[in-house]
């Protein structure tokens, strides 16, 4: 049976190793970030024990609180690295300045998808927010990356307004937020509002056809005209 991260980390320390210490301190913790994720995700911050994400981690609830203080502080690191990972995948979207329709669409479309593709992103959050946002006011990098995600989208907007193609006093701030709060509602609540309505709106039908929605009402919103 392979040795688990925390107890290759464990030996790498007692053999003081420089290269391979820190090779494996850093696998034990990104392996406890990863499994944090997965059970915050599914079970929330309450349910999230310490215990249940060492062992997910296959580590040992010691190592937890060497790398991350408490579990509150594991907790704000998970927020962080959801925020960074969607920054991320942001970062690398093509869009092109001259075609400020096109590359609007594509940003639209870009945030629709991550929330499809990245459901721990909406339970994470549903979390936070049932906590008032009490840990994540505490991250020192929170705001980093909302600068940085409303940043592309701003680019974007910067540049059709430079054109005359969209309006020139809308704030990028608000069309981040228009696209989130469409988005994240329908996904967040998908479910209830399936019973309510009556429509099945996690069939692929109904994703495409909000998507659709969606990259309309944005570019209403910010068209010149």
């Amino acid at each position: 049976m392979a040795a688990s991260p925390g107890r290759k980390a464990a030996t790498a320390q007692r053999a003081g190793m420089p290269g391979v210490r820190e090779k494996a301190a850093k696998a034990t913790r990104d392996s406890i970030l990863k499994a944090a994720i997965k059970v915050f995700a599914k079970h929330g911050y309450d349910g999230g024990s310490v215990e249940k994400i060492s062992h997910a981690a296959q580590s040992y609830d010691r190592m937890i609180y060497y790398y991350f203080g408490s579990k509150e502080g594991l907790f704000i690191e998970v927020l962080e690295e959801t925020y960074r990972r969607f920054n991320e995948a942001e970062s690398e979207l093509v869009t092109d300045p001259a075609q400020p329709l096109a590359s609007l669409k594509v940003v639209v479309g870009f945030m629709w998808r991550y929330y499809q593709k990245h459901p721990e992103f909406i339970s994470l959050l549903n979390t936070e927010n049932l906590h008032r946002g009490a840990h994540i006011a505490k991250s020192l990098r929170a705001r980093d990356y909302s600068s940085d995600a409303i940043a592309v989208l701003a680019r974007v907007l910067k540049s059709g307004a430079a054109q005359s193609v969209f309006r020139k006093d809308v704030a990028a701030r608000d069309v981040y937020l228009m696209i989130a709060s469409m988005g994240y509602f329908y996904l967040s609540n998908r479910y209830t509002l399936s019973a309510f309505l009556g429509e099945a709106l996690e069939s692929p039908a109904a994703l495409a056809h909000w998507e659709e929605f969606l990259v309309d009402a944005v570019l209403r919103t910010v068209a010149r005209n």
